[in-house]
């Protein structure tokens, strides 16, 4: 596609669609309904102890170290409303990308709110907490499939996001949206946005049923595609899989706001747009733990110290890519190689405006980059290293498991990624 193409193209949201209530008694049942459907009718009650992944990745252990000050993290999403009570004090200036009526702190349907909140939310008024509660928030507003066939949008709102992201002060950009297509323009940006030395993840997709379909951005050589785990640690069944996996964050069966009301809670499979926004904090909290270190050094550390299941250290799979994210595992332990400061662990090719201070320079890393990547193993799941804590990984006790295909193990050949 060209970038002059309409903006009635298919973008998606990465968000699970199966919802649970959260409401004053436990919930069970599930029901599939669209994301900016039918409106749940039950109040939020007690929400962060649904946000189970904390508690296995120590986050109240690692905030006694740094709860990522210091770092602000682009989201370009559908807006972040500045006003829940988790958020209040969180949000900086940002863009409205979108030419529709109202700002960036306008959410029309709460998905962004909700990653800010799972990103820097701190907790307040009950609301989400997020694992880099000291971060701050620069919303970029961009538009869903949906807004954009009610609206007469900007279509190259997403390259606008991301430039802006470029030339602010965020380290990190945060993208839980994604396209079917690659856009030269969006290319352009991606590129721009790692000339400035940004830190950028993006969704990988939740529409494995459709096959290994890469996701944009999320497939380009200088984004981490990021894919969605359950509290196992395994492969979520709807995350996209595929070469452009580079890591995996917990995604199932986590909290969000139901609608653009912000008046309740749902329970539901948060996806890979969830998994991006936690990766995006654990981000965050390594580089305010290291404030010298580049994008390349703290990825190269997240990348490191990633869960794993028997698939050699610097190896990738197509399901989880590195692993499971584990910052505990630097922040606690103080392990994981930061490498070269100019090498991007991506494409294994020096980047430009990553220069760090001699201080912190460390060994090369040993990584394979996105154009270098080894034959894996599909892995549908993962477990935490043997040498490790346990309870530092996301997996208690989980064992990888082998994509069986017809009765045998199917071994897939990682292919090369290009812009």
């Amino acid at each position: 596609m060209t970038a002059g193409m309409s903006h009635t193209r298919k973008r998606y949201s990465p968000l699970r669609l199966s919802v649970r209530l959260l409401g004053t008694m436990a919930v069970t049942a599930a029901w599939s309904v669209a994301f900016a459907g039918v409106a749940p009718s039950a109040v939020a009650d007690d929400v962060q102890s649904k946000q189970w992944y904390l508690e296995l990745m120590h986050a109240d252990e690692m905030w006694k170290t740094t709860t990522g000050e210091g770092i602000k993290v682009a989201v370009i999403d559908t807006g972040v409303n500045s006003s829940t009570a988790s958020l209040k004090g969180q949000v900086v200036k940002g863009l409205d990308a979108t030419g529709a009526k109202g700002d960036e702190t306008d959410d029309y349907n709460g998905h962004g709110t909700t990653m800010a909140e799972l990103i820097a939310g701190t907790g307040q008024g009950g609301g989400l907490k997020g694992l880099a509660p000291g971060a701050k928030i620069i919303p970029m507003r961009v538009a869903d499939g949906d807004w954009q066939t009610k609206e007469s949008l900007n279509s190259l709102d997403t390259v606008d996001a991301i430039r802006a992201a470029a030339d602010s002060d965020a380290k990190i950009i945060s993208m839980s949206f994604g396209n079917d297509f690659k856009l030269d323009k969006e290319i352009e940006a991606v590129k721009y946005a790692q000339s400035k030395g940004k830190l950028f993840f993006a969704a990988v997709g939740n529409k494995a049923e459709e096959g290994a379909k890469p996701a944009y951005p999320a497939a380009y050589p200088e984004v981490v595609g990021v894919a969605a785990t359950d509290r196992d640690g395994k492969a979520s069944d709807y995350s996209q899989h595929g070469d452009f996996v580079d890591i995996a964050g917990p995604g199932d069966d986590l909290p969000r706001w139901c609608d653009e009301k912000f008046e309740r809670y749902c329970q539901a499979d948060g996806g890979t747009s969830a998994a991006t926004a936690i990766t995006s904090a654990a981000a965050a909290l390594i580089w305010s733990a290291h404030p010298k270190w580049t994008a390349n050094q703290v990825l190269n550390v997240l990348f490191d110290t990633a869960g794993r299941g028997d698939w050699e250290k610097g190896t990738l799979n197509d399901y989880l890519g590195h692993g499971v994210i584990r910052p505990a595992v630097n922040i606690l332990k103080g392990t994981g190689d930061p490498g070269d400061p100019d090498i991007s662990p991506l494409t294994n090719e020096k980047t430009a405006g990553s220069t760090a201070s001699p201080a912190a320079s460390a060994s090369a890393s040993s990584q394979p980059g996105k154009k270098d990547k080894a034959d894996d193993a599909a892995m549908a799941g993962s477990s935490t290293e043997k040498d490790d804590d346990s309870q530092l990984g996301l997996i208690l006790g989980g064992v990888a498991v082998l994509l069986v295909l017809g009765g045998a193990a199917f071994v897939f050949v990682r292919k090369r990624r290009t812009a």
